[in-house]
């Protein structure tokens, strides 16, 4: 492949590398905060402020309205004059990552600072109800965002993580931070998708939930090691930059290159951490094991018509080149377009590399750019040569190995779902009849008829005038893209009776596959599910079909074969953490993040016979997925659904798998084999 194998050949005269390697190291990473006749001193201030008037916070707490200096478009962040990034003083000089519907705001929603001096007095008022209350909460948050002030969040009831956790991860930890990170990023996305809260700022909430993460504590493996970081997996996918900074993976949030400084003999050197390869410099990323990766600096990058320059070796480069000489391992991380949006850029974890070879190239318009030439360590699992195999299979699904038929749903399903054995001669699972949704064979009177709401086009956020945000407790349940904010006791969509159009937000379980899938045969537990596509916590993912059973005649069954395929709402789930944590946002914590579910009454169903994909998904004790009620008018009658939605960022081909729960009859328990550390032995 050009460029892999060794240096550019085009003609030139021989670079000597030793007129530019033989610089000596940085010897300090100390950042200088100028102080300028006309600037106030330096001071010590909190991050939220208050600050002294002319005093500008530095990045990540100084960013503005457009127009501010602060940031420049919404693929391009620039920090202030003389600002000195968090845990980075080797910032590139673009930022490759973006949520279309986030923020770049000031951190946190914001919050009107109330407190006065004085004593309060009675008041003889009747009290405010929690619904009111509600409101009157996101009315201030709205008047502050709007007014560019920010509020510092109320921690009263978050317990931080000890620090020796915080320095050294594992699996466990590194999951739950991932999550606590969505969560607080999906609720600034709702808020900022509110009307009330529209401010005219472009939308990072992204950027703003990482500062929150790592400002209150909630991070992992902050000391800088070379190596793998202790609880992030190779193949791990990452849809945000900032979700790379809180777990320790890659500390820059927008500079390529990540460095420690070493202490070698008798003065100290830069070594190479980690690597991002985003598309934004020429780089040669095709191959699944080296990658010619281009050095940081220089005006010629990304083609912003800036004047060409030459790269120096200096901060970054200089660590690459250092790690070249000590051979070192690097981790590298890939950034790959969304399958799905293009728009959007995907970041997963390929492992430890080593730096090859090293040498100065000549870009297109004639500037000196450093090359490293890395290979990756032997022995690794895959991870973005999966990568190049699905994108293989998507163009023609026959050279899927293993393939048995390219579509189990015959068509009924928008995208195919493959049928793949690669491990035997089963040809696949018994028959069964397709249903997308599920089957009431009566009517169970769940609920009393309700009335859709009057949106004429699509519902929006922050309209508190359609019936079906006000049943949703106010708030819009799904971001613009279709992710699930939060669990709720059960969420209200919008159904037939709804004269809002069929692509209404509110309607995402309701829709068909958005992800490709395959179903396949495990080593050990049946015929289980799988995706093709990385997928977006809150992502939803299918709904339980099947027909609806009654509950008396199937509780009175004993058999154990009953339970096949069965989905029984009634059974015993392990609770679990999804929502955000208000105070993180700064909101007072009044219950808004209820996970307990609420259904009128148990709901028994069996895909045994009839269903869909979901009925191959198989149990674990430690899920990806998770299942959310919701209901939404249909013929007449309320009737409640169970959709699955990604608990957490899923990467390419790895199985999806929820929680069976436990029934109370014993003689329906079946033995796990899950193989999750948090096994119980059993399920059903």
């Amino acid at each position: 492949m050009d460029g892999v194998s060794g240096p550019s050949t085009q003609s030139q005269q021989p670079y000597d590398k030793s007129r530019v390697l033989d610089v000596k190291p940085l010897r300090t990473l100390v950042p200088m905060f100028p102080n300028p006749p006309q600037a106030p001193p330096f001071v010590s201030s909190s991050p939220f402020g208050p600050f002294p008037a002319g005093f500008t916070p530095f990045y990540p707490f100084s960013m503005g309205p457009p127009g501010s200096g602060g940031q420049q478009d919404g693929s391009a962040f620039a920090s202030p004059a003389n600002a000195v990034p968090l845990r980075s003083f080797h910032m590139g000089a673009h930022f490759s990552n973006g949520d279309t519907g986030s923020s770049m705001d000031a951190f946190g929603d914001g919050g009107v600072n109330t407190a006065s001096g004085g004593k309060k007095r009675k008041s003889s008022r009747v009290p405010k109800t929690a619904e009111q209350k509600k409101a009157d909460r996101k009315a201030r948050a709205a008047a502050a965002a709007a007014a560019g002030e920010t509020r510092k969040p109320n921690l009263a009831h978050i317990v931080g993580l000890p620090q020796p956790q915080r320095e050294d991860g594992n699996r466990e930890l590194v999951i739950y931070i991932l999550m606590k990170f969505d969560g607080v990023r999906r609720r600034l996305n709702q808020l900022e998708d509110s009307k009330e809260a529209s401010t005219g700022l472009i939308k990072r909430a992204d950027l703003k939930s990482g500062n929150i993460l790592l400002t209150t504590g909630f991070r992992t493996n902050s000391k800088k090691r070379l190596g793998g970081p202790p609880g992030v997996d190779i193949g791990d996918i990452f849809f945000f930059r900032m979700e790379m900074c809180v777990v320790g993976l890659h500390a820059p949030s927008m500079a390529g290159i990540d460095y420690m400084v070493v202490k070698n003999d008798s003065e100290s050197e830069p070594l190479a951490v980690s690597i991002v390869s985003s598309g934004g410099y020429d780089d040669d990323a095709e191959d699944a094991d080296v990658l010619v990766y281009t050095g940081q600096g220089g005006g010629n990058y990304n083609n912003r018509g800036t004047e060409a320059s030459d790269q120096k070796l200096e901060r970054g480069n200089l660590a690459l080149e250092r790690s070249a000489r000590r051979g070192n391992q690097i981790r590298v991380i890939r950034g790959i377009r969304d399958m799905n949006n293009p728009a959007l850029k995907i970041y997963v974890y390929d492992g430890l590399y080593t730096i090859q070879d090293s040498w100065i190239d000549k870009s297109k318009s004639g500037a000196n750019l450093f090359k490293y030439r890395m290979v990756r360590l032997p022995g690794q699992p895959p991870a973005f040569g999966t990568w190049q195999s699905i994108l293989k299979w998507k163009e023609s699904v026959s050279s899927r190995p293993g393939l048995i038929l390219p579509d189990i749903t015959s068509g009924a399903e928008s995208l195919p779902v493959a049928l793949v054995n690669d491990l035997d001669n089963e040809k696949g699972p018994p028959y069964f009849n397709y249903l997308r949704s599920v089957k009431y064979t009566k009517s169970l009177n769940l609920s009393e008829p309700t009335y859709g709401c009057s949106c004429h086009n699509s519902c929006a956020a922050g309209d508190h005038n359609c019936t079906c945000t006000r049943k949703n407790g106010g708030d819009f349940p799904y971001t613009t893209n279709g992710v699930l904010v939060g669990r709720k006791p059960l969420v209200y969509e919008c159904g037939p009776s709804c004269p809002c159009l069929p692509t209404c937000k509110n309607r995402v379980s309701q829709s068909s596959l958005k992800v490709r899938l395959e179903v396949f045969k495990t080593r050990d537990r049946g015929w289980g599910l799988r995706t093709w596509d990385a997928i977006r916590s809150g992502v939803f993912i299918c709904e339980f079909a099947g027909e609806v059973l009654d509950k008396a005649k199937y509780d009175s069954e004993e058999s154990s074969d009953i339970s096949d395929y069965v989905f029984d709402t009634s059974r015993v789930y392990d609770k679990f953490k999804w929502n955000y944590d208000p105070p993180l946002v700064g909101e007072d914590d009044a219950g808004d993040s209820n996970e307990e579910y609420d259904i009128p009454t148990p709901l028994v169903i069996s895909a045994k016979e009839s269903g869909n994909i979901s009925r191959f998904m198989n149990h674990s004790c430690s899920p990806n997925i998770f299942w959310q009620p919701t209901m939404y008018e249909q013929d007449g009658e309320s009737l409640i659904h169970i959709a699955f939605f990604a608990m957490r960022h899923i990467a390419p081909m790895s199985e999806l798998t929820y929680d069976y729960g436990i029934s109370q009859s014993n003689n329906r328990r079946k033995r796990c084999l899950c193989g999750s550390a948090k096994c119980k032995g059993y399920f059903g």
